[in-house]
């Protein structure tokens, strides 16, 4: 009873989640869904006596390859609206035509599937135990298709490594020629490089301005695209306004007499 109703309660959620990494507009929302899907069926794997391959999936598939996966998607940030720009041609219909082979695929191998009529049971499905039964598959019943699929992810990292590649065209400047442009040909006042977001202002964010020594906010100190996106905040807004205590005690300061003064005789004594 435990079983069967450990199946009903995370099989939906299982299919949810799958749902929601097809349907998601939004790559990171795509990426949790497909997590909540893996911890479905690590649930599974330990409800099926077949621990190892429960933890290995959480730990391996949810917690590294998905957590990097998200990582990569929200540092580089990618949304629905990039998502949607084609940039090889008729990858589409490949795609189409990849997705109908693998139902086909499914479809042949759940008909031809028998399964026995009372269950063999763990124990003797894996005498020795489930670790060197899952060795012994691996690397013994499918050992041609594992080195396959071992091809296929290293030709797959490859063939990354090379779309991203550029061919560097221009010398690399190196650190020391970089510093003597910055002092020669840079603009004024910038020869230690722009202030950082932040910097003396009431909130430490990348979002904020810095502020300068004489209280001015700088609006250089802000990345270029927080302020493309209008998720930067207005140098308005830190911009220091004199009130009217601030003009009062300025124009007292102006009337007041230098301390010194013209005197000599008593020049000591004011000192």
């Amino acid at each position: 009873m435990g079983e069967t109703a450990l199946f009903w309660i995370m099989a939906p959620i299982a299919v949810l989640g799958a749902l929601g990494l097809v349907f998601a507009r939004k790559a990171v929302h795509g990426a949790l869904s497909l997590a909540l899907t893996m911890i479905s069926l690590a649930l599974f794997y330990i409800a099926q006596e077949a621990p190892f391959l429960g933890v290995v999936q959480i730990v391996v598939y949810t917690g590294a390859i998905m957590m990097l996966f998200l990582f990569v998607i929200m540092l580089v940030g990618v949304d629905s609206s990039d998502s949607r720009v084609e940039t090889i041609r008729g990858q589409r219909a490949a795609a189409t035509l990849a997705v109908l082979g693998v139902i086909v695929l499914l479809t042949g191998v759940t008909v031809r599937a028998t399964l026995p009529s009372e269950p063999t049971g763990l124990a003797q499905a894996t005498p020795d135990g489930n670790v060197p039964a899952i060795a012994d598959a691996i690397f013994g019943t499918y050992v041609w298709a594992f080195e396959v699929v071992a091809a296929l992810l290293i030709t797959a990292a490859v063939g990354a490594m090379t779309l991203t590649h550029r061919e560097r065209l221009f010398h690399r400047p190196t650190q020391k020629e970089l510093s003597i442009k910055r002092f020669t040909e840079g603009p004024p006042g910038e020869a230690a490089g722009l202030p950082v977001p932040g910097v003396y202002a009431r909130h430490n964010a990348v979002d904020t301005p810095a502020l300068l020594p004489d209280g001015t906010p700088s609006e250089a100190s802000i990345n270029r695209v927080l302020v493309a996106r209008g998720a930067a905040r207005s140098t308005e807004e830190f911009r220091h306004h004199p009130t009217p205590a601030d003009i009062e005690a300025g124009a007292e300061g102006e009337t007041d007499e230098p301390v010194g003064g013209d005197d000599d005789t008593n020049g000591g004594e004011r000192a």
